[in-house]
C-alpha cells in the first residue's frame, strides 16, 4: 500500500507552503537544497517542516492539500499548534470571525 504525505513548511519570510508527496524526507530535501528554481520555496529558504499528515489514499491526500491551501494563516497556525478550539472557531462564518474581529487577524 502506498503512503502519501500532505505537509506544511514555514518559509524564512514566515509564509506557509503546503504540498503533497509520497516521500516526505526526499521532498523536504529537495525544498531545502533548492532543486527547482521555479518552486515557491526556492528563495524562501531555510524552511521548517511544521506539520504533516499521512494518507493511504492519494485522492484524499490531494483533497486535504487543496483544502489547506485555501485556509487563512491563523487557521493553519491553529492546526500546526493542534489548538482544536481555535481551529473550530476559525472555521465558522468568516464574516463573523473575519479580519476585523477581536479573535485575531490572519
Amino acid at each position: 500500500m502506498k503512503t502519501y504525505f500532505v505537509y506544511m513548511l514555514q518559509c524564512n519570510d514566515s509564509t506557509y507552503y503546503t504540498g503533497i508527496t509520497n516521500d516526505l524526507e526526499r521532498r523536504i530535501g529537495e525544498h531545502q537544497t533548492g532543486k527547482n528554481k521555479d518552486c515557491y520555496t526556492f528563495d524562501k529558504r531555510p524552511l521548517e517542516l511544521v506539520w504533516f499528515e499521512t494518507f493511504n489514499d492519494v485522492l484524499n491526500a490531494i483533497a486535504i492539500e487543496k483544502q489547506l491551501k485555501g485556509w487563512s494563516r491563523r487557521k493553519k497556525e491553529a492546526l500546526i499548534q493542534q489548538d482544536w478550539d481555535r481551529l473550530v472557531l476559525y472555521s465558522k462564518n468568516y464574516t463573523q470571525y473575519g479580519k476585523g474581529s477581536s479573535t485575531g487577524s490572519d
